[in-house]
């Protein structure tokens, strides 16, 4: 990397990547690159020094970026074979890497804090960047989601050893990492369409461990269907809610808030109390506590941090909370995650009426667990369900959403619904609390219907 003076990123607008172009802007690199539509983010970026463009085509990359030897190209897994700027570097002699091989290098360059699982990487990521961000220890962090605390998925200190990252299993991606410590959240299979097979799935999971360095550590959570392969050196943990090397004791929800003790090998810390008081943040914050112990972080910069922590855009993401209405969107996408989102809001908002907007993601992903999810999403009391969003897909044939929506409950009040049709719905119809769930672009609704909620009160 020593010669590289721009970077040309593939698939611009991504979370992820946009994390990394920041990085290389504060490094005073040139930054260029691609991306399929213009977004909030996509204008931030290109605020804050970033030649981005919506085209593909060759003729626009900028002359900065044209020279093989000082410009090494990055691309994201989702970018089809046949894009016409990805085949032109290829073609012209280009160092053209994945995002996951620049994450794998700061990894070797500094000591990587990895969260994987099938879910809540982000959440917990983001949680372990803060605790330790506003500890003594400090850290770099590259996240997956849009931090309340900072406006901002990037966090730089130079002076840190520590790096966090998000290890995604999405096309294998987190081989390319070389942890010193990691979670592993959870292993429920996800991305068929990559893996093939359930077993292939855990056995890439195996694969991960292995590359943990000889003198880190593994916090797993307990239970989880998958192997190991530790090099010699690196020491195990697990937890969980209540057990487990780290767990929560003396649990206290109500009036809104949750407190905990959390006990651990190395300090119990009494009292704490998450910053988003839902009960998925207790198992999520368990691990980012170990991490942060880990780490070095002191009792009482967790307990502050844990308290401090404002959430992540599109996770668990309140708009609106009143004894009348409850309004907000989380990113769950996979069936375990919706169950754990629903059951979290059913245990804060004990006996009122829960609600979902729910916009499947992938066709494959429907094809494959359209009985999970509707197993999942028959813990509401209504459902609303839109059209699958199909990311990078084409249509297959005889998929979806009426799968889903054939085999939930009969005690669930559900119908189909349009995104065009959401207004009308939300306006006039009485709510109490309403999530809106998926990882498509329904998201970009939540603004307009949160106005909407806030009129009626």
């Amino acid at each position: 990397m020593q010669e590289i003076k721009s970077i040309y990123f593939i698939g611009a607008g991504g979370i992820g990547m946009s994390a990394l172009e920041r990085y290389y802007l504060r490094s005073g690199l040139t930054v260029a690159g691609y991306d399929k539509t213009p977004s909030p983010l996509t204008d931030t970026l290109i605020s804050e020094g970033a030649d981005l463009h919506f085209e593909d085509n060759p003729d626009l990359i900028p002359d900065a970026c044209r020279q093989p030897d000082t410009t090494l190209v990055v691309y994201t897994p989702a970018i089809p074979a046949d894009h016409k700027e990805l085949a032109w570097f290829r073609n012209n002699g280009f160092e053209v890497k994945k995002r996951a091989y620049v994450l794998g290098q700061l990894t070797r360059e500094r000591k990587g804090l990895c969260i994987a699982g099938t879910h809540g990487k982000t959440s917990t990521s983001a949680m372990l960047a803060h605790l330790l961000h506003q500890s003594h220890i400090g850290c770099n962090a590259f996240l997956g989601g849009i931090t309340k605390n900072y406006g901002t998925n990037y966090l730089l200190n130079t002076d840190s050893p520590y790096v966090v990252i998000e290890a995604d299993e999405f096309d294998r991606s987190f081989h390319e990492l070389r942890p010193y410590a990691t979670v592993i959240t959870s292993t429920d299979p996800d991305h068929l369409d990559i893996y093939g097979t359930k077993e292939a799935y855990l056995e890439s999971f195996r694969y991960y461990t292995s590359l943990i360095a000889p003198n880190g550590a593994l916090v797993v959570h307990r239970g989880l269907e998958m192997t190991e392969s530790l090099q010699d050196g690196v020491r195990r943990y697990d937890y969980a809610r209540t057990e487990g090397d780290f767990h929560a004791e003396n649990i206290r929800i109500g009036e809104g808030r949750i407190i905990f003790d959390f006990v651990s090998p190395f300090e119990n810390i009494a009292n704490v109390e998450l910053g988003v008081p839902v009960s998925v943040n207790i198992e999520n914050g368990i691990a980012a506590m170990a991490l942060a112990q880990i780490a070095g972080a002191t009792a009482e910069e967790i307990r502050t941090g844990m308290a401090s922590f404002g959430g992540v855009d599109r996770r668990f993401d309140f708009q609106l909370k009143t004894d009348k209405i409850v309004f907000l969107s989380d990113y769950a996408h996979h069936p375990e995650e919706i169950r754990k989102s629903l059951e979290s809001l059913r245990e804060v908002f004990a006996g009122r009426k829960l609600t979902a907007i729910f916009q499947p993601h992938l066709y494959s992903r429907t094809r494959d667990f359209y009985k999970a999810f509707a197993e999942s999403l028959s813990l509401l009391d209504e459902l609303i369900l839109l059209d699958i969003y199909p990311a990078r897909e084409l249509p297959i044939e005889g998929v979806s959403s009426q799968l889903i929506f054939d085999h939930v409950a009969p005690t669930v009040k559900k119908r189909m619904a349009t995104r065009a049709e959401l207004p009308a719905i939300v306006a006039q119809e009485d709510m109490d609390v309403l999530v809106v769930l998926g990882a498509g672009d329904v998201d970009t609704d939540v603004p307009m219907l949160a106005d909407l909620l806030k009129k009626k009160l």
